[in-house]
């Protein structure tokens, strides 16, 4: 079992910049990419970025290149999302995933981030 739970979500404007965060409680001896996925309203989730577990590689969607940069604390435990330059389009509920823990695939419950013009 793998817990995940979000944070740094608020209300930005436009503009501005948040720092999301998500610790990863559980199986924590495992080793295991941790991914961010974002999901707005009246859309699918879609898929933002992910890394490994030591932090030493990233992929990011094409469209989210430039101003979302995923990173992973020293502890490895903690993953977060910088987004820069935020925009409107940026609204939606942020969650944390870890795809692949010894088979399965967690969740957290998100964080929202809500992007006035």
């Amino acid at each position: 079992q793998v817990q995940l739970v979000e944070s740094g979500g608020g209300l930005v404007q436009a503009g501005g910049s948040l720092r999301l965060s998500c610790v990863a409680s559980g199986r924590t001896t495992s080793r295991y990419v941790l991914a961010w996925f974002r999901q707005s309203p009246g859309k699918e989730r879609e898929f933002v970025a992910r890394i490994n577990w030591s932090g030493t590689s990233t992929y990011y969607a094409d469209s989210k290149k430039g101003r979302f940069t995923i990173s992973r604390g020293n502890d490895k435990n903690t993953v977060y999302l910088q987004i820069n330059n935020l925009e409107p389009e940026d609204t939606a509920v942020y969650y944390c995933n870890a795809p692949s823990v010894e088979g399965k695939s967690y969740w957290g419950n998100g964080t929202l981030v809500t992007v006035s013009s």
